[in-house]
């Protein structure tokens, strides 16, 4: 009797893995609290904003979304959403400090900060470029002699910076701590452009209500893989988001997702964006 009994318990339990695995990590805490915490910036189209009625929306925020419905199904319970704002700066220690539980927002992986996080498969491709007045010519000839906002604690102020010393030109950065504090810069004249990843860049002007006004220069100064963030050394929790990611590769919803953010600024997708979602169509 017992020899069948430890046959049935053998068929039951390679059967069914993924069930005699034990939670652990973040989706342990989610099922014990009960609810996601998403990291979010307010003020970065299409990636992520506050839509009109304050509520956080744009394409990182959607494939956040669909990871929600997945954890939900691992853990066997329906959870709360709590969208916490974070900024640039705050962003990476709010994940760490566990007062997020995974990031979704413009976040560029770098080596860096694989150090303080670990990122999902990448979601987009983007480069950084500069956003004038339609009536500035101050690059007309180069930068030289102009003024440069940026958001600090973004890799774009890093390939800024980096742009201006190996071209050996004297244009001047200032840093601010959110995009709408360039745009505000930017109008009232204080900087000749505002530097940003080239689609935030394209989000932000359709949101003005002057988007005419605003030139987005056409070529890119860096390279911008951007993924989602989570807490370092959580596998468990970070392959229920690469799970998402590549269902949504492998369906096309991710260029349905892209179509209704992005799509409407660029007409067509980017030949390095149709790669990226080849590369992430990961089998199960």
């Amino acid at each position: 009797m017992r020899g069948k009994l430890a046959i049935i318990l053998l068929i039951v339990f390679f059967a069914n893995p993924l069930a005699a695995q034990a939670l652990k990590g973040t989706l342990q805490q989610i099922k014990n609290s009960g609810k996601i915490r998403i990291g979010y910036r307010v003020s970065e189209p299409p990636m992520s904003f506050s839509d009109k009625d304050g509520n956080p929306a744009g394409y990182s925020i959607d494939i956040c979304k669909d990871i929600v419905t997945e954890v939900e199904n691992k853990i066997g319970v329906d959870v709360k959403v709590e969208y916490v704002p974070v900024t640039a700066e705050g962003r990476f220690k709010a994940l760490s400090g566990n007062k997020i539980d995974i990031l979704c927002g413009a976040t560029t992986k770098t080596l860096s900060r694989s150090e303080i996080v670990d990122f999902t498969q990448l979601t987009f491709v983007t480069g950084a470029s500069l956003m004038t007045l339609k009536d500035n010519n101050a690059f007309d000839s180069g930068l030289d002699g102009t003024k440069i906002g940026v958001v600090k604690g973004t890799t774009t102020a890093a390939e800024l910076n980096k742009l201006i010393r190996e071209t050996s030109t004297d244009a001047e950065v200032f840093l601010y701590n959110s995009a709408k504090e360039s745009i505000d810069a930017l109008r009232q004249k204080k900087i000749d452009a505002f530097s940003s990843d080239q689609v935030v860049l394209m989000g932000i002007a359709s949101k003005e209500k002057d988007p005419m006004n605003f030139v987005i220069k056409p070529s890119v100064f860096s390279f911008e893989p951007f993924a989602l963030a989570v807490r370092r050394n959580d596998a468990d929790f970070r392959l229920v988001a690469d799970r998402v990611i590549s269902d949504l590769s492998r369906s096309k919803r991710m260029l349905e997702i892209y179509d209704k953010w992005i799509g409407k600024f660029t007409q067509t997708r980017l030949p390095i964006f149709n790669a990226m979602i080849q590369l992430n169509t990961t089998p199960e």
